[in-house]
């Protein structure tokens, strides 16, 4: 992978056809800013290595798939902004909102990165010194960054809000299959991973069931 210079992704980015957004995203850098103590701030980032996609009404296996409430609202909102839900009753997951103008609602769950920017506070937050199992799973970023509900409805295409996506690396290699800890649509293959140096091999950073699903 090659190191892109740093600029920005616009709203047009993320109008598109979600599965095509999450492909896309493979390589871009998540940020995260804390402000600390002393009125500093701080750059939480990380390489985004696994993305799953999740459409509308043509979708069985997506939040927006029986229509909008409480707490899908953000998927039918405007694209580039956090959709941001809380599951299994113990950790939170981060989406980006994404869809072509023929949806009216869409998501691209991050499931992993490689940490690039604050890895000790990453470790403290996470209570970890493994960096391979610091953000390798949609519920340990989210722990390893200090995400939370707070930030649903936040624009990521603003690079001045403390959560936002950045262009990073640009992949050589992506690996495309079926998404994981579903039950429905598992015909549609909207998981992408960042394939290794090593032509077959998936990221090392990436969520450790990858490798039971690889085609």
């Amino acid at each position: 992978m090659s190191l892109c210079p740093i600029k920005y992704l616009s709203s047009t980015f993320f109008d598109r056809p979600t599965e095509v957004v999450a492909r896309n995203l493979l390589g871009k850098m998540l940020v995260r800013i804390l402000f600390t103590k002393l009125g500093k701030t701080e750059r939480l980032s990380g390489i985004i290595v696994e993305t799953e996609a999740y459409g509308s009404k043509n979708d069985p296996a997506s939040h927006a798939y029986r229509g909008i409430s409480p707490r899908n609202v953000s998927m039918f909102g405007q694209v580039g902004r956090a959709y941001i839900y809380f599951t299994y009753g113990n950790h939170y997951c981060l989406n980006v909102c994404a869809r072509s103008n023929r949806l009216e609602a869409g998501a691209v769950l991050i499931r992993a990165l490689e940490p690039v920017e604050g890895i000790g506070r990453m470790e403290i937050f996470r209570k970890s010194n493994d960096v391979f199992s610091l953000t390798s799973g949609p519920g340990k970023l989210t722990e390893a960054l200090d995400i939370t509900r707070r930030f649903d409805g936040e624009d990521m295409t603003n690079p001045q809000n403390i959560l936002h996506i950045e262009h990073g690396l640009d992949p050589s290699n992506v690996v495309k299959t079926a998404r994981i800890g579903i039950s429905r649509a598992l015909n549609k293959k909207w998981r992408f991973v960042i394939g290794g140096e090593i032509e077959g091999r998936l990221s090392k950073y990436a969520s450790r069931r990858t490798y039971r699903h690889f085609d």
